[in-house]
């Protein structure tokens, strides 16, 4: 964009909504914060916005650890709380806009697109010389069916469908009158509000580079439409542990507690189950083991939660820009019955690791009352974690 048109814009504002969980993607930490290239996945947006020559501020809507997780905001920025959907996010971030004039232009967009493109910022803002709102669109290249149970029913026809993306443009004005009129209604984009006043929305070409990550596959295909060529490698690190059986403690496995007559002994709560899946972690991340991190000698971990040692691995993987590939966890016992518990020992680890249920499996064996385990004196476990790791 030229200097001449932008002498002629009006102030230009983001709202960049970074407030969600993150954590269905399953890479381990929010995201927003995963690490894309030398990055996090936010920081890429937060740069383009902050780059582009026509934006004058913006609101960044995120939670107090994403805030602290990514440093500074460039000059001109602020923040604002993230609501409990989309929808009062924007309006958290409208608000903190009251300074800002009606004639404004407002561009909204989501953070798990991290490919900001400048030449899709100047086409919209283009666009909202002629009209109050504009999105940008790409054409749907699959042919379409309708889903009946498993089977695949009637073509549906695509040539007057497309997929919206997101930064979409707006007159600050009619975003504002277009929240204040959705008070009971709920839309996935802010298009369907303005739309609901009988506001046209224009459409732009959009970009491919603004794929929206949402499975921990997708970082592969945004790193590929970035040029940043990371090539990932399979790490594969496995954990044994062995904890004595004592009476008078509770006992946890695998992230939850079993009533049974005996507990686990040892520095912090003896999960041997979560022990084990710790140590295949950092084994498969050659980063030592959990006496390494957490040392029994240390009295800050006497009776800790065995939860914040495997959450601290899942951590020491993301901040490698990797992710959890599957955890495969074999408790060793004669008793309690490990059967039925294994569905809330897989939510739970799953739980912590941040990672999808499908890649957590939890089995049960005995030794067939043989050695230790056999006689009821302890119960061992050991772990398999397979990891993606980023080539050096």
């Amino acid at each position: 964009m030229t200097e001449s048109a932008l002498s002629l814009l009006p102030r230009v504002a983001v709202i960049l909504l970074a407030g969600g969980q993150g954590t269905r993607a399953g890479l381990g930490v929010p995201k927003q914060l995963a690490m894309l290239g030398a990055k996090p996945v936010l920081r890429w947006s937060v740069d383009a916005f902050a780059e582009h020559p026509a934006v004058g501020g913006g609101v960044l809507v995120a939670n107090d650890d994403v805030m602290a997780a990514l440093g500074d905001l460039p000059d001109g920025w602020i923040s604002a709380d993230p609501g409990v959907e989309r929808q009062q996010s924007v309006a958290n971030a409208l608000a903190a806009l009251a300074d800002w004039e009606d004639g404004a232009f407002v561009l909204v967009h989501d953070a798990a697109r991290p490919g900001v493109a400048a030449a899709v910022i100047d086409r919209l803002l283009a666009a909202l010389h002629d009209t109050e709102a504009a999105i940008p669109t790409l054409p749907v290249p699959d042919t379409l069916v309708e889903q009946v149970g498993h089977l695949a029913g009637e073509v549906v026809d695509r040539s007057a469908l497309a997929r919206v993306q997101t930064p979409q443009a707006f007159h600050l004005g009619t975003l504002r009158r277009a929240h204040a009129e959705a008070v009971e209604a709920a839309a996935t984009d802010d298009a369907q509000l303005v739309r609901r006043l009988g506001v046209a929305v224009a459409t732009i070409p959009g970009d491919a580079r603004l794929h929206k990550l949402t499975y921990a596959e997708d970082m592969a295909i945004l790193a590929g439409l970035l040029g940043i060529g990371t090539m990932m490698r399979t790490a594969v690190g496995m954990g044994y542990d062995v904890h004595r059986l004592v009476s008078d403690k509770p006992l946890w496995i695998g992230g939850i507690e079993i009533a049974h007559s005996h507990g686990l002994e040892g520095h912090s709560d003896a999960d041997v189950a979560l022990h084990a899946l710790t140590d295949a972690i950092l084994g498969a991340l050659g980063d030592g083991d959990i006496g390494d991190h957490f040392p029994p000698s240390d009295p800050q971990w006497r009776g800790a939660a065995s939860h914040r040692f495997l959450g601290f691995a899942a951590e020491r993987v993301a901040a490698r820009g990797g992710r959890i590939d599957h955890a495969d966890l074999t408790i060793i016992a004669e008793a309690p019955k490990i059967g039925p518990h294994r569905a809330a020992m897989r939510a739970r680890i799953a739980e912590i690791l941040a990672i999808p249920l499908e890649r957590v499996s939890v089995k049960a064996t005995t030794t067939e009352r043989l050695g230790f385990t056999g006689r009821r004196e302890g119960i061992a476990a050991q772990a398999v974690a397979t990891l993606q790791l980023p080539e050096n």
